[in-house]
């Protein structure tokens, strides 16, 4: 039950699950709505909550049940719409309690519940799409909400849903360096960074020290290169790039990438919808590599954007040699002016303001506060 001192301040039920897709943008949605004076309450489910520790301590958290039909052996599979109605009845009861003003879903299965009480309880509800295609729960409820908010756009969206594009929130480390100036390749130490995220990293470790390595000499003297790589290839990535003699820090987590970003000359990396704002919001040129594997082929939507703005090079994996990346380092590092049109073109596809976007659409929805 809200405290008493609580109880004209609007509330806003933000829900998400566990991965950084989903909790960034809802973290900066929360951060960004305590700041103009509403209560947050997050829903996710008991794995989520565990990845939570980056929200505010003012934020409270609601532990519901939740599940997927696509992990989990057969009892598992069964188990699910139980766990779902479970969570959703759950769901109710609290926001009975404690009404919110908007409910806010970011996707996953541990979004279900609460955006399935506030259809039944008719509370204003959106959800978030990081991706250029809507994921499996967002595709579900994008008719049954009020407003689907994009984070990359255009976003393939059903037939009749006209979306918002209001960006992807970025981290506040992110939002610091936002537009930082562009230092363009020169005859001096170049800083290079490489993600992949937790996924499909490995096609990076495997090509491109490689690539860097067959660079020419007068070129390859000034590398710096910040790459990150799975537990089990840092030693042998490790050992690449000091065959090839060029200074390299290798692990399998930066948690200072917005600095190494605002520092670097070139971004390879996987195009997910994270890593593609922050490097529309720093504005720095880059190779996007999207994982194959994306069943719906969102990390290659994600990038479209930056592609067509010529501010990326997009290089399928099924493309992704060290020859043919070679080939690309070298015409971005050895062509100055080049490099400095890229980095302008991908921060005029920034948003840094996207936070506020989002916010100001859920107090649309929610409309003025109650007497």
């Amino acid at each position: 039950m809200a405290k008493a001192t609580d109880s004209k301040r609007p509330l806003a039920v933000i829900a998400a699950g566990g991965t950084g897709g989903h909790m960034v943008p809802a973290q900066a949605l929360a951060e960004e709505l305590l700041a103009r004076g509403w209560r947050v309450v997050l829903s996710t489910d008991a794995r989520g909550a565990r990845y939570a520790g980056g929200f505010p301590e003012a934020v409270e958290r609601r532990v519901v049940s939740s599940a997927t039909f696509a992990r989990g052996g057969a009892l598992a599979k069964l188990a699910a719409p139980f766990r779902i109605v479970g969570g959703v009845i759950k769901a109710v009861f609290s926001m009975l309690s404690d009404r919110p003003a908007v409910v806010a879903g970011f996707g996953g299965y541990p979004s279900i519940p609460a955006l399935g009480a506030a259809m039944l309880l008719r509370i204003p509800r959106l959800i978030h799409e990081q991706n250029g295609v809507l994921g499996r729960v967002n595709e579900v409820f994008a008719k049954r909400v009020n407003a689907v908010a994009c984070g990359t756009w255009p976003t393939e969206l059903p037939a009749g849903i006209a979306g918002h594009h209001t960006g992807n929130p970025v981290r506040g480390a992110v939002f610091e360096r936002a537009g930082a100036p562009y230092i363009a390749p020169g005859p001096y130490p170049m800083s290079l960074v490489v993600i992949g995220g937790s996924q499909g990293a490995r096609i990076l470790s495997d090509v491109v020290p490689a690539a860097l390595a067959s660079l020419p000499a007068d070129l390859r003297r000034h590398l710096r290169v910040s790459q990150q790589a799975r537990p089990e290839d840092v030693e042998r990535v490790t050992a690449a790039y000091e065959a090839a003699d060029i200074p390299a820090e290798v692990g399998p987590f930066f948690d200072d990438i917005p600095a190494r970003f605002a520092e670097a000359q070139l971004v390879i990396a996987r195009s997910g919808a994270s890593t593609v704002a922050d490097l529309t919001v720093i504005g720095r040129p880059s190779v996007l590599v999207p994982y194959a594997a994306a069943i719906r082929g969102e990390q290659a939507a994600n990038a479209r954007a930056l592609v067509e703005a010529e501010a990326a090079v997009l290089m399928p994996e099924r493309m992704f040699t060290p020859e043919a990346l070679a080939e690309q380092v070298q015409a971005i590092l050895t062509h100055p002016d080049g490099a400095t049109r890229m980095a302008v073109a991908a921060m005029k596809l920034g948003i840094p303001d996207a936070a506020s976007r989002l916010a100001d659409l859920a107090e649309r929805l929610a409309g003025p506060p109650k007497a």
